[in-house]
């Protein structure tokens, strides 16, 4: 049958685990995005504003 284990056990396990788990979302946050390959800007933030445009010469 299995042995119960101690309530500092317990408490040292999630302790531990505790201290990885935020390590790890503090490594990860520190990361950071990738840099672009290409000098260009991106092709959806020209679209949206050409779609601006038009809806504002359609009104008048």
């Amino acid at each position: 049958m299995l042995e119960r284990t101690s309530t500092t056990g317990r408490y040292a396990r999630s302790l531990i685990a505790a201290v990885i788990a935020v390590s790890a979302l503090v490594l990860a946050a520190n990361a950071g995005p990738a840099r672009a390959t290409e000098v260009h800007p991106a092709e959806g933030t020209t679209q949206t504003h050409r779609a601006a445009e038009t809806a504002g010469t359609a009104a008048d």
